[in-house]
């Protein structure tokens, strides 16, 4: 089993025993609760954060991982 967290995030193969353990949606805040805030880098590499992106934008998507 590989020991870092990329490593274990960056699995081999499309297979439940590798990518369930990443599928915890019962973790995430529900719909119409207060988004947690975090820091966030824009393309120009500035650093920003959730709650100014929010704030600055009629609509916002975040999206965490990779469409393989």
């Amino acid at each position: 089993m590989p020991d870092t967290l990329l490593e274990r995030y960056n699995y081999d193969e499309f297979i439940p025993s590798k990518f369930k353990p990443w599928m915890r949606f019962t973790k995430s805040p529900t719909l119409g609760s207060q988004s947690p805030n975090f820091a966030l880098w824009d393309l120009d590499e500035q650093e920003t954060n959730l709650s100014a992106v929010i704030k600055s934008n009629l609509f916002t998507v975040v999206e965490f991982g990779s469409f393989t």
